[in-house]
């Protein structure tokens, strides 16, 4: 399932019956630009483990203009534990969803999602201003606010 703006820009997909596992190759430098834990994520019996998170991360070159492997920013949830460090592995944004793993998330790209500032900053600049906008915050409200079928959800009450 692809989630779109009113102009038709995907701002997200959700994609289920994914098989989880990573490795760690080559570690990059690593930016934290978002995080909020996700307990209503939490498989059942697993009281040991923390819960998925929702993040926004960034992996790679800086001072780079646009994004290319390795540098990247993307937003979405995560089972990995948050890093601690300057550097990281490789984003693995896939958490459990039974019967296997899912994804539900976004690469940030600056042409698709709409980005204050000067349009020559660094790719990694403009994925931390992206986080200030209004329409970051309504893809965030709209990817933590995924719960599994028959779970009840808290409502805020009308303003």
């Amino acid at each position: 399932m692809d989630v779109v703006n009113a102009a038709g820009k995907q701002m997200a997909a959700l994609r289920t019956n994914i098989v989880t596992g990573a490795e760690c190759g080559d570690q990059q430098p690593y930016l934290l630009i978002d995080s909020q834990p996700m307990q209503a994520l939490a498989e059942p019996g697993t009281a040991d483990q923390r819960p998925p998170r929702y993040v926004f991360e960034a992996r790679g070159d800086f001072s780079a203009a646009k994004p290319s492997p390795p540098t990247i920013a993307s937003y979405g949830i995560t089972m990995m534990p948050e890093e601690t460090g300057p550097t990281s592995c490789p984003m693995f944004q896939l958490f459990l969803w039974p019967p296997s793993g899912a994804l539900f998330g976004q690469v940030y790209d600056p042409a698709m999602n709409t980005t204050p500032g000067d349009a020559g900053l660094p790719y990694l600049e403009k994925a931390k201003l992206y986080a200030t906008t209004a329409e970051y915050q309504d893809v965030k409200k709209m990817i933590t606010s995924l719960r599994p079928a028959g779970t009840e959800t808290a409502t805020e009450p009308a303003k």
